[in-house]
């Protein structure tokens, strides 16, 4: 009997044929730096305080699997669909609002919590809006940052900079296929890990590829920035002057003797070939070679 083995191959979207995909691992790691960093600000400490960041990834969206409640957060640049597990945001909010020991023993049990028994209160929403607010602004301050400064949006008129933040906004479950930033993070004290994710739109994730399409193409036109002709180096020698003697006399030779010579054309070498002729000058105290002329 003849046993047959299937092997999943990658399907490539042709949407992406040409944009640097292969490069958000990079981002990636831009952003959960940012994350990290912003999390151990003493405003935000106050939530984040039990918390570090694991990993972020980036993936696709295949259907439905996320089952957390999503909110959209949207400013100029762009809009950004938000949710969080809902063991990490009952962690957070116990971290928040708990108090000394009672604070402990809750942070070491969010993991165990089953979160069908405990009630959504107003509270736990408004905090799931404040975090999600605050991460969608850690995450489209990394796009601008990465963008060339022509790309970058512009507020809108009589809008200070300050204030094109992330604003609520209606949300919904993404549709298949939409770019997910998954966010893994883990509570120190217990060790439990969660996740958050992000859902960039079309805009934003354009945004996010032509920041790294920026670099590799500067590190393109720098390569070819100029013909190869003038980008080689080479070593030119400038033989001055030459004058045949015996060897008697240049054994005889002592300290302080003069050989004379004449100064006529010098002859330009590269290696052992002789190219050119030159004249020899002086210049500010220099001897220079102009008036090059053909080797013949």
């Amino acid at each position: 009997m003849t046993t047959t083995k299937q092997t999943q191959h990658q399907v490539l979207d042709p949407c992406l044929l040409g944009r640097p995909v292969h490069l958000l691992h990079i981002f990636a790691a831009q952003l959960r730096d940012d994350l990290a960093q912003s999390m151990r600000l003493n405003m935000n400490r106050r939530y984040w305080g039990g918390f570090q960041v694991e990993d972020v990834a980036f993936s696709r969206l295949e259907g439905k699997e996320i089952r957390s409640r999503w909110l959209s957060f949207a400013a100029p640049a762009g809009q950004i669909a938000f949710a969080m597990e809902r063991k990490v945001l009952l962690s957070v909010l116990n971290y928040r609002y708990g108090s000394g020991a009672k604070a402990d023993a809750k942070a070491d049990t969010a993991a165990s919590v089953d979160e069908n028994a405990v009630r959504v209160t107003a509270t736990e929403e408004r905090l799931a809006v404040v975090l999600g607010q605050q991460l969608a602004g850690t995450l489209a301050g990394r796009i601008e940052l990465n963008l060339p400064a022509t790309d970058k949006p512009v507020p809108a008129e009589g809008q200070d900079s300050a204030d094109a933040e992330f604003k609520p906004a209606p949300g919904s479950h993404p549709p298949k296929g939409t770019w997910i930033i998954t966010v893994t993070v883990a509570d120190v004290s217990s060790g439990a890990t969660g996740q958050y994710w992000f859902a960039l739109d079309k805009q934003l994730m354009a945004s996010v590829l032509r920041g790294l399409l920026r670099d590799r193409d500067s590190g393109k036109k720098s390569k070819a920035a100029a013909p190869l002709a003038q980008r080689l180096q080479v070593g030119l020698i400038g033989r001055l002057a030459s004058k045949e003697v015996s060897l008697g006399s240049l054994y005889d030779l002592q300290v302080g003797d003069v050989i004379p010579v004449s100064l006529a054309r010098a002859d330009v070498l590269l290696e052992d070939s002789r190219l050119f002729t030159a004249a020899v000058t002086e210049h500010k105290g220099k001897l220079c070679l102009t008036s090059f002329e053909d080797a013949e």
